[in-house]
C-alpha cells in the first residue's frame, strides 16, 4: 500500500506527468495494487484494462481527471 499512498500524496505536476501516454502504465499499476490491497475486483479489472488500453486512449481520461480532481477517478 506504500506505492498507493506515495502516489496519492505526490505533487500535482508528478501526477500529470504520470498521466501522459508513455508513463500512464504507472496509473495502471496503481489500480492493480490498490485493487489487490483493498480486495476490490472492479479496481483490479480497471488496472488490467488500463494496462491493455491505457496507452491508446485511457490516458486522456486520467489526465482530465487528475487536472480536475487531482486524482484518477475512473476505475480507481
Amino acid at each position: 500500500m506504500g506505492f498507493v499512498k506515495w502516489l496519492d500524496s505526490a505533487p500535482l505536476w508528478v501526477k500529470i506527468i504520470f498521466a501522459l501516454p508513455a508513463l500512464n502504465i504507472i496509473w495502471a499499476i496503481y489500480r492493480l495494487v490498490k485493487g489487490a490491497v483493498k480486495g476490490n475486483i472492479a479496481i483490479l479489472l480497471g488496472g488490467v484494462l488500463w494496462l491493455l488500453a491505457g496507452w491508446a486512449i485511457l490516458w486522456i481520461i486520467d489526465l482530465i481527471s487528475i487536472i480536475g480532481w487531482k486524482k484518477p477517478i475512473i476505475l480507481a
